[in-house]
């Protein structure tokens, strides 16, 4: 019997919270990844999401600032998150950046499956240094977007920023999400930027959370997300 005071015998929380859903949730948590390939003539997406991972990121896009925010996603989600796109980078970023929402959010709700168990409502405030942004979202199955996001500039580098909007809203449309995005402040437009993703990130976190205690349930009085 280890001594309880023998702290080289006591997990670390990561470990604790890693054999708790090994135990409990180990068959739903296998099911939660999804792969999703889009096609057009104006892109060729592949998106693969584990809902259960690490924050492990990978992407190829060709639009390395959507690298850099998705990567906040997977990272503070905790999602492994694998992203290839060929696009039209000749003309412009619009259907690469759009594309990526949407075949982000299909992948999403392909992952999720019947909903059963999750928490559904997620929320976060995320600060970086003079900004700070909230982000509340619910996975209704119903697509919607409020973007209340003002940015000090046009472009950060060579990205416009008008397609934040885009991706998200590509995204939700195919999620079935209901997403709330504010600025509440700030001067950079990286830092704006910046902490939405990481508070979407986070909300998306919480909401897919498995809740042990109805892991059998629809998290709705209707019977149906």
């Amino acid at each position: 019997m280890h001594k309880l005071n023998d702290y080289r015998c006591i997990p670390d929380p990561e470990t604790v919270i890693m054999l708790f859903y090994s135990e409990h949730f180990g068959n739903v948590m296998a099911s939660r990844i999804a792969s999703v390939s889009r096609n057009t003539l104006e892109t060729q997406i592949e998106v693969t999401i584990n809902l259960d991972g690490s924050g492990q990121f990978k992407a190829e896009t060709g639009v390395p600032f959507l690298d850099h925010m998705m990567e906040q996603i997977a990272r503070h989600g905790l999602f492994d998150l694998d992203v290839k796109a060929k696009g039209d980078l000749h003309i412009d970023a619009h259907h690469t950046v759009e594309d990526t929402g949407i075949t982000i959010g299909q992948a999403l709700k392909k992952a999720l499956g019947d909903k059963k168990g999750i928490i559904r409502y997620g929320h976060a405030y995320i600060p970086l240094d003079e900004a700070l942004s909230r982000v509340v979202l619910d996975l209704s199955g119903r697509p919607g977007i409020e973007f209340d996001v003002t940015f000090t500039r046009d472009k950060i580098g060579e990205f416009d920023v008008d397609l934040f909007y885009e991706f998200f809203q590509g995204l939700v449309n195919h999620a079935g999400m209901t997403l709330h995005i504010d600025s509440i402040k700030g001067r950079n437009a990286h830092h704006i930027a910046e902490t939405i993703f990481k508070a979407f990130g986070r909300a998306l976190r919480m909401a897919v959370t498995l809740d042990p205690r109805a892991l059998e349930q629809l998290p709705s009085t209707k019977g149906s997300l």
